[in-house]
């Protein structure tokens, strides 16, 4: 039940955000000259009051540190201000992304209940961190608010039996090109004492492109199917993106250096063809990189 909630938790985290950075934006002064605690937490504790099981709210200064107790629903645990935060999540994603942030879900220390953090920088009038407002809400609650509707719903639906049919595609696609290159070493008599070049690269070439694929419909089960999204630099279809070309592109170096060998016994004057195929695998090798660079720079935004 709770890797399913987790999931829901990642599939509706978007639409949980911006229903936070509202009641955030509407109630938090923000960019103001003469902030203070003072003008700040009576904020914050009418958006705990207007969230009915809301766990806690507190304020953190621009270091990291509790300036407030944690006001949970029934008492204020005045032992938590002086508490360093700055090595938590809600604390320094807020400050990196400059914006409002929720964090995954993780055991709450009031109820050992998993609770999700959402938090907002408070700048000053000139633009530096004064504040930053934290709330803790119930994972439970946090999916009431993120529940996806009927027509979110079906589509999801839709869309991972879809993923599903064309992984299963794939990866039948992955195993008859594996076989076929095995294949090719009892067609061709590939063996230790006797072999040729060319009857080897065509194998090699063959089960490069079967673990591509292979790697592909891999990725497609583990994150649009099971959910299993992780944390990297370059995630989603990013990765999926970067993972297939860098397959594609080793396939079209083994295929340009079978190539260069060929026509460099049967035919030296076609070479130039090989080079073609060579400086096309460069830009691709330019552009994946180009790609990655800039994919990078948006997720780390």
């Amino acid at each position: 039940m709770v890797a399913l909630d987790i999931q829901q938790f990642a599939e509706g985290r978007t639409k949980a955000r911006a229903y936070f950075c509202y009641l955030f934006s509407k109630n938090i002064p923000n960019r103001l000259p003469s902030l203070s605690e003072e003008m700040i937490m009576p904020r914050l504790l009418k958006i705990k009051a207007d969230l009915e099981n809301c766990e806690g709210v507190y304020l953190l200064d621009h270091k990291g540190v509790q300036i407030t107790p944690t006001f949970t629903a029934n008492r204020q645990i005045d032992e938590d201000a002086g508490r360093i935060r700055a090595d938590r999540a809600y604390y320094y994603r807020a400050v990196r992304e400059e914006r409002c942030t929720i964090t995954d879900p993780y055991p709450s220390l009031i109820t050992q209940d998993l609770t999700v953090t959402a938090s907002a920088p408070i700048f000053c009038e000139n633009g530096d961190l004064k504040y930053v407002a934290c709330l803790d809400m119930p994972l439970d609650e946090v999916l009431k608010i993120s529940k996806l509707n009927t027509l979110d719903s079906l589509f999801s639906k839709f869309f991972k039996y879809s993923y599903a049919a064309f992984s299963l595609a794939l990866i039948s696609v992955a195993l008859l090109l594996f076989f076929k290159g095995i294949q090719s070493f009892f067609i061709y008599e590939i063996t230790p004492a006797s072999f040729k070049i060319k009857d080897m690269f065509e194998a090699t070439i063959l089960i490069t492109l079967s673990l591509a694929i292979f790697d592909l419909s891999k990725t497609l089960i583990e994150e649009e199917i099971l959910g299993r999204h992780k944390e990297h630099n370059i995630s989603g279809p990013h990765k999926t993106m970067v993972r297939f070309l860098g397959s594609i592109i080793i396939a079209l170096s083994i295929e340009a250096l079978m190539l260069v060998f060929k026509f460099a016994i049967t035919d030296p004057d076609k070479l130039i063809y090989a080079m073609y195929i060579v400086a096309g695998v460069a830009s691709l090798l330019i552009s994946l990189a180009i790609y990655i660079k800039f994919t990078k720079l948006k997720i780390d935004e």
